[in-house]
């Protein structure tokens, strides 16, 4: 044993119980710190996960579609007006068609364009099919008839610009919450004064 104490220096110490006890409370404390931090992490991008999730669900539910043909007026050989029927889908949601007034803004918004034209926002009025409520909601069991109104695209267009025979042209649904309802038609050789768009 004498040799062994002899061995150590006057100055060396061994570590004591009580400072192995606060090495190992700082190396716990660190690791916890740690792991909060990474659980955090994980719980914060689930949490945004679940929410794009969510509102993916909501785009998809809260969706429109046509029900029926398209109709289209025509002026002087030149389309004028367009009429659709537009409902919900199987699990959507209700939509506000609170037409455009010059009090109010509507939450819809139609957009047309063509090859030579671009129309953020076109004017259009609504008409309720099969429904009496005093409200303008599209409802799961109703059909409102949409009624586009197109004299401002040949207001200022050029003769080749009018959307005559052969013309192909894009109508957007646009409603505040869900996906768009593209509506692309080419009006037909034949025009009469109501034509069936294809």
């Amino acid at each position: 044993m004498r040799r062994l104490l002899g061995k150590l220096g006057k100055n060396q110490q061994g570590i004591t119980g009580i400072e192995t006890a606060i090495i190992l409370i700082a190396f716990v404390i660190v690791a916890s710190v740690f792991a909060y931090v990474v659980l955090s992490a994980g719980l914060f991008s689930t949490q945004k996960a679940k929410e794009a999730i969510h509102s993916g669900l909501e785009e998809a539910k809260s969706t429109i579609e046509l029900k029926g043909d398209i109709m289209g007026r025509m002026e002087n050989g030149i389309l004028t007006t367009l009429y659709f029927t537009v409902g919900t889908t199987l699990s959507g949601d209700a939509i506000d068609f609170t037409p455009p007034s010059s009090g109010n803004t509507s939450l819809v918004i139609i957009s047309y364009n063509d090859a030579y034209q671009i129309f953020p926002t076109v004017n259009w009025t609504m008409t309720k099919l099969n429904t009496t409520d005093p409200d303008n909601i599209l409802d799961k069991t109703e059909m409102f008839m949409i009624t586009v109104d197109l004299s401002c695209v040949s207001a200022n267009a050029s003769a080749e610009q009018l959307p005559t025979a052969y013309h192909t042209f894009r109508v957007e649904v646009k409603p505040p919450v869900g996906a768009i309802l593209p509506i692309e038609r080419t009006i037909p050789a034949r025009v009469s004064q109501i034509i069936n768009l294809y």
